[in-house]
């Protein structure tokens, strides 16, 4: 066995494929790996405990049958990645598609037990684009920009380790009503079973939670060399000192109108500034999501491609609990959830170095 597994969903568009092909080429020289292009080599190989890089290639359509025949045996196999680190290469024929795809990926790829370095993802538009700034920062052309992009992303797979804390941190931050909440009823469950560490809740209910207003790039980094926003507020007195303190982020976030909450989507767009200065690839994330009918994967899958693959987070295996309750304080009665909510406590405990996991 090589020191990667490549899985590579066979394209029936070989022209289309060369583009993707190179990128390979280039990320994974020096390396060795095995590769899997079809669904049933997919279903036939033991992929935990692997190093995976999974490499898509998507027509002008967005659409590859192989990979979707794969992705059915993930979403089925809720174990098929238990222990392994995997990181994506998306190369599109339009300037969409690239970013859904990925993300729906990662989601299910991630219930099954995979875990991912910050910033897994590296996606090449038609254009390529998407790589203007980076290219300029590199002082080099798009094409060479996506290549180091890949290369570098490898590297992060491979280097990827488990965390190991005597006492770990966690933040969790929330913008719920206690008194209403199921969201916040779970996660008092979930922390019950947390005793092993220090845990500090921040609320962006009450106080003014302005969101991120663009400001021009200097204006941005002045501010982010001090630890500062020019908005101010809880996000900047509050939430970047800890932060900068945690482990480990527990977002816990009601779905509304299948989306984070106002004052949960402006925290995220607060943190570019302190991304600026800091990245966050040694910190957990982890998400509880209680839905009132339906879409708690949409709003888990917004969560990882704002705070995993922008905001550089890692994201261990199985790093949400998602539920359905509606009316208040339900989910207390929802059947067999005290032992879901040990279980992803459990996993927290796990990926954070301290318990025996799930």
């Amino acid at each position: 066995m090589g020191q990667f597994v490549l899985v590579n969903p066979l394209c029936s568009d070989t022209k289309k494929a060369e583009r993707l092909q190179s990128i390979l080429d280039a990320s994974l020289k020096g390396y060795g790996y095995d590769e899997i292009v079809t669904a049933e080599e997919f279903e036939n190989t033991d992929l935990r405990n692997k190093k995976i890089l999974f490499s898509i290639s998507l027509g002008e359509s967005g659409i590859n049958l192989e990979y979707y025949n794969m992705l059915k045996q993930i979403r089925l196999r809720r174990d098929c990645f238990e222990g392994s680190v995997g990181g994506v290469i998306v190369d599109g024929n339009s300037e969409l598609f690239t970013k859904s795809i990925s993300r729906e990926f990662v989601f299910s790829a991630n219930r099954s037990g995979c875990a991912f370095p910050g910033r897994p993802l590296v996606e090449g538009t038609r254009s390529l684009k998407n790589f203007n700034i980076r290219a300029q920062n590199l002082h080099m052309d798009n094409l060479g920009a996506y290549i180091v992009a890949g290369r570098q992303l490898v590297f992060n797979i491979l280097e990827f380790t488990e965390m190991k804390k005597e006492r770990p941190k966690i933040l969790m931050i929330h913008a719920s009503d206690r008194k209403t909440s199921n969201s916040l009823s779970l996660w008092e469950l979930v922390k019950q079973h947390l005793n092993s560490c220090d845990i500090k809740e921040i609320s962006l209910r009450n106080g003014k939670v302005l969101d991120c207003q663009g400001c021009p790039y200097e204006t941005c980094k002045h501010f982010a060399e001090e630890e500062k926003c020019f908005y101010g507020g809880p996000i900047v007195e509050e939430v970047y000192p800890g932060i900068l303190e945690a482990d480990a982020l527990v977002l816990v976030c009601p779905n509304y109108n299948d989306a984070v909450g106002a004052n949960i989507a402006a925290f995220i767009n607060r943190l570019t500034a302190l991304v600026m200065n800091h990245k966050f690839y040694d910190k957990s994330l982890f998400g509880i999501v209680v839905s009132g009918y339906s879409g708690g994967d949409i709003v888990a899958q917004q969560m990882i491609s704002a705070l995993n693959m922008n905001k550089t987070f890692r994201l261990p295996g199985h790093f949400s609990l998602l539920e359905t309750a509606n009316d208040p304080k339900t989910i207390l009665q929802s059947e067999g959830i005290e032992a879901r909510a040990e279980a992803f406590a459990q996993n927290i405990l796990k990926n954070l170095g301290t318990g025996s996991g799930r």
